[in-house]
């Protein structure tokens, strides 16, 4: 069964699922397109799921839409330090809050499936679960771990929940006022405490009983998941940047409602730099997937250059690592089509249970391809049995390794240049050439092969 490194206990834990799991993963913030360092965290959850799935798990999965109470920190930001994001994109870009919302969506739904990402069974908006959290809230303040102040604000009393910064190890004794605001907020009986109502007036608002306003960002959350999955679940998934402060403030909400511990395992994915920096648009190198498919190159060769490193390990994404992946991609599939004109033959066994267990030693996909492309040099094996060790295997994958099969071979871009300079090569004797680009085609995933007649590919 598959074990992971579960944040707050420190150390690789084994999941234990019986016929059915329960996971929930933060889900993107509609206001502007995702990009491939924000889509990495998404892959996390995706993955946990089919290699459990693979052991005849039923995952039910729960992922939200925050479309309200994400609030700008940043004062460079549009609408600056204090404002709602989307909000402050809509009046940006010139469309309703709610056109805004849905097209941002639309779009992250697009990606995701393009890379291959199943679906979840429950993904609520926040704009239509505020009575959900609205119920939250005053639960909280009748259990005493929230309180009312006379302006409409409601603040959860982070003092009550003695466990808080088990995740992040960010204690309550050793926490500071943040750097940007002038001195703690009066309103607050402790400077860590935060919002879970804000008053205010015009679009994105509602009423609640303690006056008009809007929700703090990490109550959905906590609303969201006990609503779909429960008052105990066993997995929480999300980007390393959420462990502080969401996912120790959404803890504290959900364990003090239900009294008792909600998540069992939390699970955080690693950042992505982008040629050695973080993705920002202040750097210039923010890169979605639709820049990676105008590189003419597949989706997929984003999913695969995220498979070639573990998801606890901070990835530095170049555009030569996808250009890498995607002719990784390419090849397989040319192999996976070549070998299905071969008789079938049974999985080859060991190289399947290696790579199983791989997956599940903490979803150790390094090493999982490592042992796939040893299978795939490795002569002894017969062609059937590689195809459908392939096939089996992509279902956690998720390469779409396939789609080649019963089709017309056609060469991958820059494939039939590189055939004719390597006939040039053959016809003028230079038969070290010849050999290098017999192996830049084989990277390629075209197969060249000499002939009496000259050379032929496949």
């Amino acid at each position: 069964m598959l074990r992971i490194y579960d944040t707050r206990a420190r150390q690789v834990e084994q999941i234990a699922a019986g016929r059915a799991l329960r996971m929930y993963t933060c889900g993107p913030t509609v206001y502007r397109y995702a990009h491939v360092g924000n889509l990495r965290t998404y892959l996390l959850s995706d993955l946990i799921r089919r290699v459990l799935e693979r052991r005849r798990v039923r995952v039910v999965v729960c992922q939200n839409i925050t479309d309200v109470g994400h609030l700008a920190e940043d004062p460079e930001e549009i609408g600056g330090e204090g404002e709602d994001k989307v909000l402050a994109q809509a009046r940006a870009e010139g469309r309703s809050v709610s056109e805004l919302a849905r097209f941002y969506e639309d779009a992250f739904r697009s990606d995701t499936t393009a890379l291959n990402l199943r679906p979840p069974e429950h993904t609520p908006r926040a704009t239509e679960t505020i009575d959900l959290m609205v119920e939250l809230i005053a639960k909280l303040i009748e259990k005493g771990h929230a309180y009312t102040v006379p302006d409409g604000s409601v603040f959860f009393d982070v003092r009550t929940f003695p466990s808080y910064g088990e995740i992040s190890g960010n204690r309550l004794d050793a926490l500071k006022p943040a750097h940007r605001i002038e001195g703690v907020d009066p309103r607050k009986r402790f400077h860590a405490d935060w919002a879970l109502w804000k008053p205010a007036e015009g679009e994105l608002t509602w009423d609640t009983p303690w006056g008009r306003g809007f929700p703090g960002w990490h109550v959905e959350c906590s609303a969201m998941s006990l609503r779909f999955l429960g008052s105990r679940f066993e997995l929480h998934t999300g980007g390393m940047d959420l462990r502080f402060p969401h996912h120790e403030d959404e803890r504290a909400q959900s364990d003090s409602v239900a009294g008792h511990e909600v998540v069992r395992h939390w699970v955080h994915g690693e950042h992505l730099l982008f040629d050695g920096r973080k993705m920002a648009k202040s750097t210039g190198n923010v890169v979605l997937l639709s820049d990676v498919v105008a590189a003419g190159l597949d989706p997929l060769a984003v999913r695969m250059a995220f498979l070639e490193h573990r998801y606890r390990q901070q990835l530095n994404l170049t555009w030569d690592t996808l250009r890498a992946a995607d002719r990784t991609v390419r090849r397989w599939r040319a192999r996976v089509a070549e070998w299905s004109e071969s008789p079938s033959a049974p999985m080859a066994a060991h190289y399947v249970e290696r790579v199983e267990t791989a997956f599940d030693d903490d979803l150790d996909l390094p090493s999982a391809l490592r042992v796939l492309r040893e299978l795939e040099r490795d002569e002894s094996v017969a062609p059937g049995a590689k195809l459908e060790s392939f096939l089996h295997l992509d279902q956690v994958l998720g390469l779409d390794l396939s789609t080649e099969i019963g089709k017309s071979p056609t060469l991958p871009p820059g494939a039939g240049q590189l055939l004719e300079s390597r006939a040039r090569a053959r016809e003028a004797g230079d038969w070290e050439t010849a050999d290098q680009l017999r192996d830049e085609l084989a990277e390629l995933g075209v197969r060249v092969s000499d002939t009496p007649e000259g050379q032929s590919w496949s």
